[in-house]
């Protein structure tokens, strides 16, 4: 609801005589802010609205809300934010940091190029695995640092959004007050569900002061790093949530552009990066909550007589659909991919993930990572050839059956990828399965010799120390044993390979296995 009429201060910020900057005035327009551009800077104004998770209703509450944006924005994008300046009135004059009395307020802020959002990149497909794997980095260290914050259980926290989207929903005229109601039932039903979990984490201090608003608009380049700006500063109960809540809204729009492949890819390196296995289960939950937030925050823009209500609609309902699809209940399941180095295991585990289970897809669980971990070093370090003994490598595998077990426990799907060349170990990844009575599908990845001497030795960078040497060792061994996972022929598309796995794994399945299609996948398994 608008309640007050800024259209002076609006009219006064246009003006290109007002900055200390030279050429023309832009303005970007969001559900509750202005955006200024003018130069080299940037002003962002609160919109005067009151609405049930915001109050920018007078001058010095929007005074208040603009410090504190300063203040938080400035610990993750800290040359970004230049500070808060006073718009004041001489008479029937508006001025910037004048004598005269409190107007409004603006945030000044560094300009950059608006491709530079990841929004646009994403629009100009320009997204890539490594720029995504800094993102989800960078996330997962953002919120190492973020305060907990313990006011109570964390189911209750979670209940307190829903309580939220209810009442923004009751803004709108956009949806049917019955499909609402159908929604909100499903809310509940889902938060009733996971109720333990949530208040588990809590306890273990996993809701703290978050982002609050982690979409690809909110994250930008500047100075050559992703960065995170534009967070919640309005709302401290907003932004106080678990940390894969805080995620999710990424995951969720990611998703809804039509990129399940990276959000599959942020989903698993922020895991990789946070040991956070036990809250992978309520990904598809939080993204659902994120999506009906987006749903109902689009409609009240609608309420607000936008020029662009037909579009608007068709994206609000979008989002309401999304909601409604990821609260549906996918059955668990575990995928092993074995295979000599250079088969391309990991390339066809990344591409299969995102098709298997609810969004985002399913975790991966890989032992190069696994043993980068249990060693203390970044994934890309080179570990010396004691860290691939015997008896190191059969608590890799442990750890692989364990953390599949863990996720299977609590009903997500699994893809584990590692060489599987001794029937131990995939006996002992079969039997996590069985014991769970999930569905499981073992795939044997195999090429030519000279197709894997070829890749490995054209290998840059990833998680894997494989060389030549151990390849060779590998093919002189030849001890995989009698194998039952069904062989994949890898010298070809990987669009190829995981449609021939789809086709196994839906013939013999024992209940619905959730193949989705999703982007092409021209590349080869290398």
């Amino acid at each position: 609801m608008i309640v007050e009429n800024q259209d002076a201060v609006v009219d006064r910020l246009k003006d290109p005589a007002t900055y200390d900057e030279a050429g023309p005035v832009e303005t970007i327009e969001t559900h509750i802010s202005r955006i200024f551009l003018v130069g080299r800077r940037a002003f962002k104004l609160k919109r005067a609205v009151k609405l049930p998770y915001v109050d920018f209703s007078t001058p010095e509450l929007r005074l208040s809300s603009c410090e504190k944006e300063v203040e938080l924005n400035s610990r993750t994008a800290p040359s970004l934010y230049l500070g808060v300046r006073r718009i004041t009135r001489e008479g029937d004059q508006l001025a910037l940091d004048g004598p005269g009395e409190l107007v409004d307020a603006v945030i000044e802020m560094v300009r950059f190029n608006q491709s530079k959002l990841l929004d646009s990149v994403a629009a100009a497909g320009k997204l890539t695995p490594a720029l995504m794997t800094e993102v989800a980095s960078m996330i997962a260290q953002y919120h190492r640092g973020a305060e907990e914050i313990h006011i109570g259980s964390g189911s209750a926290n979670i209940g307190g959004v829903l309580e939220i989207n209810s009442a923004g929903f009751a803004t709108s005229h956009v949806f049917d007050p019955k499909e609402i109601e159908a929604l909100n039932d499903a809310f509940r039903a889902a938060l009733a569900r996971h109720a333990s979990l949530l208040d588990r984490r809590e306890a273990a201090g996993r809701v703290r002061r978050c982002h609050g608003d982690l979409h690809l608009r909110n994250i930008c380049l500047f100075d050559g790093e992703p960065r995170l700006f534009d967070c919640i500063e309005f709302n401290d109960r907003i932004a106080t949530v678990d940390v894969l809540y805080d995620l999710a809204f990424l995951l969720m729009d990611l998703w809804h552009r039509g990129f399940p492949q990276f959000a599959n890819l942020v989903m698993n390196r922020y895991l990789d990066d946070g040991d956070d296995e036990d809250g992978f289960i309520l990904l598809p939950f939080f993204m659902a909550v994120r999506a009906a937030v987006r749903a109902h925050v689009t409609a009240t823009q609608i309420e607000e007589g936008s020029s662009d209500s037909a579009k608007l609609i068709a994206e609000a309902r979008s989002y309401f659909e999304l909601a409604r699809a990821l609260l549906a209940e996918t059955p668990s399941r575990l995928i092993a991919i074995g295979g000599l180095s250079g088969t391309g295991k990991t390339t066809v585990a990344e591409a299969l993930a995102a098709r298997i289970g609810a969004p985002p897809g399913a975790r991966i669980v890989e032992s190069d990572r696994i043993r980068k971990a249990m060693h203390g070093v970044a994934a890309e370090t080179r570990l010396p050839n004691k860290a691939y003994r015997p008896g190191v490598s059969e608590r890799v595998y442990r750890q692989i059956a364990w953390r599949a077990e863990l996720i299977l426990a609590e009903g997500g799907c699994v893809v584990a990828d590692a060489v599987f060349d001794k029937p131990d170990d995939r006996d002992r990844i079969e039997r996590v399965a069985r014991d769970r009575a999930t569905p499981f599908a073992g795939f044997w990845l195999t090429a030519d010799p000279s197709v894997l001497w070829r890749r490995v030795s054209e290998r840059k960078g990833g998680p894997s120390d494989a060389t030549v040497d151990i390849l060779s060792r590998q093919l002189q061994r030849n001890a995989a044993g009698p194998l039952t996972w069904r062989k994949i022929e890898v010298d070809r598309k990987v669009a190829e390979i995981i449609a021939e796995m789809a086709t196994f794994v839906e013939g013999t399945a024992s209940s619905p296995v959730g193949f989705r299609k999703t982007g092409s996948h021209n590349q080869t398994a290398a």
